[in-house]
């Protein structure tokens, strides 16, 4: 009886290997412009998930942990996407940067999952201190959006 349902679950895990699972990497529309320092912390902690530069790692291409892998990089892109970032407006772009500084001051992001994986993407105090004052060219520009009744959050609801 043990064989059988040994037998069963090997045969489950092949089978659902055949479930396709798209790993794309669309074109870069419009992609964020920043210092070497601020894209150097970015690329490392937040592209994986949140551009169409995504490092696909080996793990991604078996199920079902594709499934959940890819279910997090198109949540995270269709959050945020460095690689259409242009294409948003100086408002959504203060309302995007101020989301990125409180979510990693909170320790939100990048994603402890995604941490343990990739530990190079566990940021440091200085990576965070650089993503602030990057963040601080866009200050004034949120407020706009504030009085408008937005967060960064809402801008893909246009």
């Amino acid at each position: 009886m043990l064989k059988k349902i040994v037998g069963a679950l090997i045969a489950i895990a092949l089978l659902i290997q055949l479930v396709p699972v798209e790993h794309s990497n669309p074109p870069e529309m419009a992609p964020l412009q920043v210092s070497d320092e601020t894209a150097q912390i970015l690329n490392r902690a937040c592209y994986d998930c949140h551009s169409n530069k995504t490092k696909w790692p080996w793990y991604s291409r078996v199920a079902p942990v594709s499934w959940w892998v890819t279910h997090h990089v198109d949540e995270g892109r269709e959050h945020l996407n460095f690689s259409n970032w242009g294409l948003s407006s100086p408002k959504d772009q203060a309302e995007y940067a101020e989301e990125i500084v409180e979510e990693v001051e909170e320790g939100k992001m990048p994603m402890s999952s995604y941490v343990v994986g990739h530990p190079e993407a566990a940021l440091s105090e200085t990576d965070i201190a650089t993503l602030r004052a990057w963040a601080g060219q866009f200050e004034g520009s949120e407020e706009k959006g504030k009085r408008h009744g937005r967060r960064a959050r809402d801008v893909d609801d246009d």
